[in-house]
């Protein structure tokens, strides 16, 4: 008896074509297909039973995300590695979505209510914490800071539930630590309000909400309750989003005043800690300021820190006595969007400040030069 004859592949309901548009590599770059834009091209899709496949036709691990906590998605993503220039296509089709397995997780975050209310998150690389309202009044160590802590990492797992749990993570048992010291300042990457001459910070977040959260990408929201900033009243809602291999989250702060502001409207100082022996680099006109330090005293190697900001936009250096600042205008709508980035000489291929100021420059590249996504019909 013949052989029944095989079944043709599933056909694409769309087609995805990346492009590099740089003569430099992007490694684990994050493509994100909004579901709005997909149904031009695709207006039967659902995204809950949509797969990404590359070039030969193999799925490709990818995430659905609810950007506005709806809880429906919004967007599926996923990552490819692309070389100088160049171009590769995938296709989006129906297939039944699998369940990531947990190696292939690589962002997490959570509220941690049994350490005060911190929330704290991570990637393969990079972890970072930021506090919340019950350490402001815990009485062996109170503190009020807005600002991002950094955790160290020599491993790419992830780490965070295993150090809360230890309760020990200001000594690296051979996976990393929590070296990095915020106190009142912003650590790395934090805000405030810069009005005529002064700093005007917010207290602790008052409260969290985590949109998405993994494999690929995490995003999670933090409100921080109304400060003084001079006489106008400034709430802020931050949205972070860090995807995984990657050093650099993205930070979007939305702004709600009450009062009189200036003409000029808010200045917003994203800082970054003042330590014994970090030296600074600003490139006001990049609209980038970087930060090299020892951890230490040097006997944990060393730390870089950075903010980045998309090319264009206006910056100043600015300073108080707890913390570099890079100054810019908060828009007149919409969100205030920065980059926040670490690395540690430990761990990583980035040995030196130089290399750190060629990190912060390749993002700047990267963000003025962003990879092009076309969609067309199968």
């Amino acid at each position: 008896m013949a052989a029944a004859p095989a079944a043709p592949p599933p056909a694409n309901l769309a087609t995805v074509t990346v492009t590099n548009p740089i003569a430099v590599g992007r490694q684990g770059e994050t493509i994100a297909l909004a579901l709005d834009e997909l149904i031009k091209v695709a207006p039967t899709i659902d995204l809950t039973k949509t797969v990404v496949v590359d070039g030969a036709g193999k799925v490709v691990l990818s995430q659905l995300v609810d950007v506005n906590g709806d809880d429906k998605p919004d967007e599926i993503v996923f990552q490819t590695n692309l070389g100088p220039s160049e171009s590769k296509t995938f296709g989006v089709r129906i297939a039944e979505r699998v369940s990531a397995n947990q190696p292939d997780y690589r962002v997490y975050g959570r509220f941690v209510r049994e350490r005060h209310d911190d929330f704290a998150w991570e990637n393969d690389r990079v972890a970072h914490r930021m506090y919340g309202p019950d350490l402001e009044t815990w009485k062996k160590d109170p503190l009020t800071s807005s600002g991002v802590d950094v955790w160290v990492k020599r491993v790419p797992k992830l780490v965070v539930n295993e150090w809360y749990m230890t309760d020990n993570y200001h000594q690296d048992h051979g996976e990393g630590a929590d070296f990095y010291a915020v106190g009142k300042s912003r650590g790395c990457g934090g805000l405030g309000i810069w009005s005529g001459d002064k700093f005007h910070v917010s207290k602790n977040f008052i409260a969290s909400r985590v949109l998405a959260n993994g494999p690929i990408r995490l995003v999670f929201e933090l409100t921080y309750a109304a400060w003084d900033a001079a006489g106008t009243h400034v709430a802020e809602t931050k949205r972070v989003t860090l995807d995984a291999g990657t050093y650099f989250n993205r930070f979007e702060s939305t702004f709600a005043t009450k009062g009189k502001p200036s003409k000029a409207g808010l200045s917003v100082g994203i800082g970054i800690a003042k330590h014994p022996g970090g030296v600074v680099e600003v490139d006001a006109p990049a609209a980038w300021m970087r930060t090299w330090e020892p951890l230490n005293g040097g006997k944990s190697g060393n730390l870089g820190c950075a903010i980045v900001l998309p090319p264009g936009s206006r910056t100043e250096a600015q300073q108080t006595d707890l913390e570099f600042l890079l100054v810019t205008p908060a828009p007149k709508s919409g969100p205030l969007t920065y980059y926040v980035g670490t690395a540690w000489n430990t761990a990583t291929p980035i040995a030196d400040a130089a290399a750190w100021t060629k990190e912060a420059q390749l993002l700047s590249n990267r963000l003025a030069n962003p990879v092009r996504v076309s969609l067309a019909a199968k």
